[in-house]
């Protein structure tokens, strides 16, 4: 499997734990804006290049929010860009920390088990 497509495996597990949770804000891949597929690609590689933890993982997804001017908001807005998980890890709902935690278990099986470039 490539990176991209273990990039929109993760996108489509975070979809539907999100609609088990009540959440249907979630587009489809297909639907989905290239910041959104470049930053599911970006998580991907650097949870194969390196040994990671759900904290880390969100750590690394917030560097990269910062980096691109994101800044905290009660609710998710692209044009403004506002995030409400734009907080330390441990500052986050359980609700939010899970979907770090099968975004990793996502990335570290198929780490284990190899990807094609």
């Amino acid at each position: 499997m490539k990176i991209e497509q273990i990039a929109e495996l993760c996108h489509n597990v975070n979809k539907a734990y999100c609609e088990s949770n009540r959440d249907f804000s979630q587009v489809s891949w297909e639907d989905a804006p290239e910041w959104q597929k470049t930053s599911a690609i970006n998580g991907v590689e650097y949870h194969l290049e390196n040994d990671v933890t759900p904290e880390m993982s969100h750590e690394n997804w917030l560097e990269q929010k910062l980096k691109e001017g994101w800044v905290y908001g009660k609710e998710k807005d692209p044009v403004e860009k506002t995030h409400p998980c734009i907080m330390r890890y441990e500052e986050l709902p359980k609700y939010q920390r899970t979907k770090d935690l099968l975004f990793t278990s996502i990335c570290s099986t198929f780490k284990k088990y190899g990807v094609q470039e």
